[in-house]
């Protein structure tokens, strides 16, 4: 791990304690989950968002004022928005995809679940993830929330990461596994 992506996932981990300490007190948890859904959405689908928190052109009133306004109209707890207000005050904005997932595993950890991150070469069928799910299930001992994308670069099979495992049945890594093979021999 770079020392940076070390430092992010650092200050990740504290604000997401925080953020998490304070809404289990409150009896928050279920409003700082359907926060970090629309972060979560918001992150995916706008550049504009994403340059936000990322570009160091901004000021931090640049960034505060942004985020209020922001936070306003996607409704987040109050919980929620000041941590982002915080964090762009101390220019800490860029940790934000970090804190996401950080705070969603946090949650998870406290139910019992376990998020599973499914990379396929097309989208799962409804049946394919459900089954998916049972087996996940019966090997972790936990409730399973699959996260899936799609990368067609796979050519087919699935890629499953749990935690630190990772299952990768794909086409695309038995053909690089062939390749090297074929490149020891000759």
């Amino acid at each position: 791990m770079s020392e940076t992506a070390s430092i992010s996932t650092g200050i990740a981990q504290r604000y997401a304690s925080a953020v998490y300490d304070l809404a289990k007190d409150g009896k928050k948890v279920k409003g700082i989950e359907a926060d970090l859904d629309a972060l979560s959405d918001a992150l995916n689908d706008s550049e504009d968002f994403r340059n936000l928190i990322h570009s160091p052109v901004y000021t931090r009133d640049q960034q505060g004022a942004a985020i209020s306004a922001i936070a306003k109209k996607m409704k987040l707890s109050p919980i929620m928005t000041n941590t982002l207000a915080l964090m762009a005050t101390k220019r800490r904005l860029f940790v934000l995809p970090q804190l996401v997932k950080t705070l969603r595993a946090q949650i998870a950890e406290d139910k019992g679940e376990v998020t599973v991150e499914v990379t396929s070469a097309k989208a799962l069928t409804k049946t394919q993830s459900d089954k998916l799910a049972k087996s996940l299930t019966a090997n972790t001992g936990k409730a399973v929330t699959l996260q899936s994308t799609v990368d067609e670069s796979l050519i087919g099979g699935l890629i499953v990461k749990v935690g630190s495992k990772m299952i990768d049945t794909s086409i695309r890594s038995k053909l690089n596994s062939l390749q090297n093979v074929m490149k020891e021999v000759g």
